[in-house]
């Protein structure tokens, strides 16, 4: 059955609210007539990293990103140009992207270095980007660019590559013209995250960008800048963190505190403590996140917090766990948390950002259906109680001029709960992937996204990815569903299980594979198979138990199980990077890159120079 909380509506306009951000729309103004328009007003970014803090103006911001576009001018870029960016401090991420925006340079988002054992994967990835990107410069900081120097020699369009802090300090270079931008112009190239194909550069329009934002600010989240703030430790370098924190409050002349992602990352306490005491109403965070913070905020902490102030608590990016969810709004309670300020949604980068949003005050909403017309039928027949059952989370309703549907394979509309593949029509799906044809993704009907789920009445569940999907004697099962129910197994790490299935001779054959950090506890293995066979009737032909970090993620977190079945496979699982050699492995690797960077670069300025 469904389940169902009362909606609160959403907070009153504030009658001094000055007219300029009300009167956006999502045919204008641009990003960058909005930073300039905005300058002005009273809100501001604050930047904190370890234990400095910088809070920058409007005002201040709007000159900073003038000065840097016409840097990047006198760079010798040019309108359609495109720039990649590896710069993980926040700031100066945030001064090189809209510098560009503010001229028609595109900018292309890339993540750093994450890690000294995969540089061979991180230098194999981040040519591949540059590469279909046709990117002619790469913008990364002191620290990053020693690695950096051999993507000079495999990228035929690259230019140079600039460190940050070689652009001079307020030149008092005069504000650039904006007013050439138009809606049809590339904004950015967004890089899919390649949790299950290499991945693809998504080509976002300011039309398809001020389409999502309008609908995110004034529909989705119904903030009011005056009043509400945003804390975020989301990397600016994902769709989430760039459009969600960087560009929507921009625009919409919002607040933002921002936490360094590897602050999180080492202290995942940092950022409900950064809420509580910058009394932020609203933030977001992979489903992943959740149970990071809470295993690392323990009772005694909670008692110091006071996140009352929090009106919507985001919760998108991957499939949301019920159980989890519910376990932190518990494990919360006693900060003042409040249950309907938590938000499912779902979205992705072919749709700009954002697709669905539960709404402002309704809380986690779930449909608790038959496990059996699930995997058996594809049906999500509401379960009677005492039977087999699953539960599937809400993740609300299509934005306004939007529409969501789900088709079968040949792309025709399935009626209410039919499984199928979910479609996504409306002005904020991007025009495709730059240098790429569109393939069964674009379509005329809207979207193919490639997820599964299911509507009731307009409200959409979504289930997994259809490439991910398992098969096992003639029925589908979720991995997701599956990996659920081991991370709930104790010395399971959670969010770090993979399901997938291995061929037989007769059948395929489930494989589950979980980070621990005791990884030869026979006791550990016996208690996953107990747990998949009590709660779904699955018998895994193998478990694997690897150290904490070895299951594949992408840079944003996302579980990467084509690439884990590849590894199993060939037997490379754990053993990709260089783990297996320790910490004298690690800096060999490094020691590596290095002198190859080196000879790079000595090799680039010296052709320069010819």
């Amino acid at each position: 059955m469904l389940e169902r909380q009362q909606a609160v509506t959403a907070p009153p306009r504030s009658a001094a609210t000055p007219a300029i951000w009300l009167s956006h729309t999502a045919a204008g103004p641009t990003v960058p007539r909005a930073i300039r328009d905005g300058a002005g007003g009273p809100g501001a970014f604050r930047f904190l990293d370890g234990y400095t803090e910088r809070c920058v103006g409007f005002a201040e911001l709007s000159r900073a990103i003038d000065q840097r576009a016409a840097q990047l001018l006198a760079c010798g870029l040019r309108k359609g140009d495109r720039m990649a960016l590896i710069v993980p401090d926040n700031y100066e991420f945030l001064l090189n992207f809209l510098g560009a925006l503010q001229v028609g340079i595109v900018p292309v988002p890339m993540f750093p270095p994450l890690g000294f054992g995969k540089l061979d994967a991180y230098i194999d990835g981040a040519s591949r980007i540059l590469n279909a990107a046709g990117a002619c410069l790469l913008i990364t900081t002191r620290q990053v660019q020693p690695v950096l120097g051999s993507l000079l020699g495999r990228t035929p369009s690259l230019r140079d590559l600039l460190c940050t802090d070689d652009f001079p300090v307020n030149t008092g270079a005069a504000a650039v013209d904006i007013d050439h931008i138009q809606l049809d112009d590339i904004a950015f190239l967004q890089f899919t995250s390649g949790s299950t194909a290499w991945p693809k550069g998504v080509i976002v329009t300011h039309r398809s960008l001020l389409a999502n934002l309008n609908a995110i600010m004034r529909y989705g989240l119904q903030l009011t800048p005056q009043t509400d703030s945003a804390v975020s430790w989301l990397p600016t370098y994902h769709d989430m963190g760039l459009i969600g924190f960087l560009l929507a409050p921009l625009w919409y002349m919002g607040s933002v505190t921002f936490i360094s992602t590897l602050a999180f990352l080492k202290n995942p306490a940092i950022w409900l403590q950064t809420v509580s005491e910058r009394r932020g109403t609203v933030t977001f965070a992979p489903n992943f996140a959740f149970a990071l913070a809470m295993r690392r905020t323990p009772a005694d902490q909670i008692k110091a917090l006071d996140l009352s102030c929090l009106k919507v608590l985001g919760c998108g990016a991957e499939p949301n766990h019920p159980g989890m969810l519910r376990e932190f709004l518990a494990h919360f309670a006693g900060a003042g948390l409040k249950p309907e300020a938590l938000m499912p949604c779902y979205g992705m980068a072919e749709a700009t950002l954002a697709m669905t949003f539960c709404g402002p005050g309704i809380g986690l909403r779930t449909d608790t259906i038959r496990a059996s017309s699930y995997h058996g039928q594809g049906r999500a027949i509401a379960a009677a109680p005492g039977e087999d059952s699953l539960e599937i989370a809400s993740c609300g309703r299509a934005l306004p001029d939007h529409k969501v549907s789900i088709i079968d394979e040949s792309g025709q509309v399935l009626p209410d709960r039919h499984i199928g593949e979910i479609q996504f029509a409306g002005p904020s799906v991007t025009p495709g992937y730059y240098g790429q044809e569109p393939g069964r993704t674009y379509t005329a009907q809207g979207l193919r996204t490639g997820d599964l789920g299911y509507v009731v009445d307009g409200e959409l569940f979504v289930t997994g990815r259809r490439k991910d999907l398992i098969i096992l004697n003639g029925r589908n099962y979720d991995p997701q569903i599956i990996e659920w129910e081991v991370t709930e197994v104790p010395g399971v790490r959670k969010g770090s299980a993979v399901a997938f299935s291995r061929p037989s001779r007769s059948t395929e054959e489930l494989v589950i594979v979980a980070e621990s950090r005791q990884p030869e506890a026979a006791a550990l293995r016996d208690a996953i198979q107990l747990r998949v066979r009590e709660s779904l009737q699955l018998s895994p032909a193998d478990v694997v138990l690897l150290a904490p970090g070895q299951v594949p993620k992408t840079s944003s977190g996302k579980l990467q199980r084509a690439r884990a079945r590849s590894q199993y496979l060939r037997g490379a699982l754990g053993r990709e990077g260089v783990r297996t050699l320790g910490h004298r492995g690690q800096w060999l690797i490094l020691a590596k890159h290095l002198v190859i960077s080196f000879l790079a670069r000595l090799r680039h300025r010296l052709r320069r120079h010819d």
